[in-house]
């Protein structure tokens, strides 16, 4: 019996990196009412087999800006349990939003579900977050250690970036589809042993807390984080920004940070970015009128 299990979920998840997501459920369908019928499988495997079709199905859906927003919301929660929102200096935190509107607006993506905002954490850790919702949160020690104003819009256009390439819904994507191939195999077990599909259910959703978890503590990957980079660099050169500001920043943060904690935990090393945004960065040509935002700098930041 067993044996025959495996053999109908090997053929379900070959499937489903071969044809569509509507395809594999309704050949997964039809083939466990087949081989129930047949007697091959029990009506119970059936039934999970056709539940765990469909977790593969949902897993591929491509998620709609609504449901962007609110895992967004949820990975917030998530930074804030860890953090506290630092409310000392409001003038100081409508300044970020300008700069980070001023970055958007003229971003290939300037609208998404519930608008874009940023917050301050109250932190001397060294560390920026962004969500799929919107939400950019910059801890007191990464705004301490900037010098201008390009180098701070160098990170929130970083930030930015994570959101308008998904790289977070991208992660996630391809975590859920990981976990529904695991909820197949856990499917044909709990045939067997009695456990019902609201079970394997709360076991697969279960799972996302854990995703949600590995996404904040692990970071992304080097080549994300240069993709990141490298956008934010376009974004800063189509609001005004000097793309080199990046670099600046990056060049503080080398000065300062540990690879234990805060943007060294979760980042590649700043050398790495520095090198791998001068590749890119003489592409980008502003007129270098930074020094015009110095004054409003010192006053927001002081």
């Amino acid at each position: 019996m067993k044996t025959k299990i495996k053999l109908v979920i090997t053929i379900i998840i070959v499937l489903s990196f071969v044809v569509s997501c509507a395809s594999v459920m309704k050949v997964a369908d039809v083939g466990a009412q087949v081989a129930g019928a047949t007697g091959v499988i029990n009506a119970n495997t059936a039934n999970a087999i056709s539940q765990s079709a469909r977790a593969i199905g949902t897993a591929a859906e491509e998620i709609t800006p609504e449901q962007e927003y609110y895992i967004g919301r949820a990975v917030a929660a998530n930074i804030l349990s860890a953090y506290r929102i630092w409310n000392g200096n409001p003038a100081l935190t409508a300044y970020l939003n300008n700069i980070c509107m001023a970055i958007i607006i003229n971003s290939p993506r300037p609208d998404i579900f519930n608008g874009y905002r940023v917050a301050i954490l109250d932190s001397n850790e060294i560390n920026a977050f962004a969500t799929s919702g919107g939400h950019i949160f910059l801890t007191r020690g990464l705004i301490n250690a900037a010098r201008t104003e390009d180098a701070l819009a160098g990170v929130i256009a970083h930030e930015v970036a994570h959101i308008q390439l998904q790289h977070s819904i991208k992660s996630i994507k391809s975590s859920r589809i990981t976990q529904a191939i695991l909820v197949t195999g856990t499917s044909a077990a709990g045939a067997v042993t009695g456990m019902n599909v609201t079970e394997l259910t709360s076991v697969f959703n279960e799972s996302v807390g854990e995703i949600v978890q590995t996404m904040v503590n692990s970071g992304y990957s080097q080549a994300q984080e240069f993709e990141a980079d490298n956008t934010a660099m376009a974004l800063m050169a189509r609001a005004g920004y000097n793309p080199s500001g990046l670099i600046d920043m990056l060049r503080a943060l080398n000065s300062v940070q540990t690879a234990s904690a805060g943007f060294g935990k979760t980042h590649p090393s700043p050398a790495q970015r520095i090198t791998n945004a001068e590749r890119t960065v003489a592409t980008h040509r502003v007129t270098d009128n930074s020094a015009a935002r110095q004054a409003r700098f010192v006053t927001a930041t002081r």
